[in-house]
């Protein structure tokens, strides 16, 4: 069964830093995209970041305009992790986050809800004015 394991959440205050780690189990990460996605109180779930899966790369990648700038989104495939590396937090940018897989992506970014397969459980972030 794949497993994706997030962590690395917490309380910050605004302008602060946070770094976000998704620890996935199994072949999950060979030819897989990796997505960063968030769900505050109240609204739906929405698209943060995502990173396409390239033999040898880092990968590509892409942001949502409201994060851009200021998250970044890595990949280490020899420790089948991903991070959401993020500064400059708003207030905004409180949330539960979560990390999701898309297998045999083939090397394309995806940044639809549906178009993953596997998420993890969360990992709340909350940013203080």
């Amino acid at each position: 069964q794949v497993q994706l394991v997030e962590s690395g959440g917490g309380l910050v205050q605004a302008g602060g830093s946070l770094r976000l780690s998704c620890a996935a189990s199994g072949r999950t990460f060979n030819n897989a995209a990796m997505g960063w996605f968030r769900q505050a109180p109240g609204k739906d779930r929405e698209f943060v970041a995502a990173i396409s899966w390239i033999s040898g790369s880092s990968g590509r990648t892409y942001y949502a305009d409201s994060v851009k700038g200021r998250f970044t989104i890595s990949r280490d495939n020899a420790k089948n992790t991903v991070y959401l590396q993020m500064n400059s937090l708003k207030p905004e940018d409180t949330a539960v986050y979560y990390c999701a897989a898309k297998r045999n992506s083939n090397v394309l970014i995806w940044t639809g809800i549906s178009d993953y397969d596997y998420w993890g459980q969360g990992t709340q972030v909350t940013v203080s004015s």
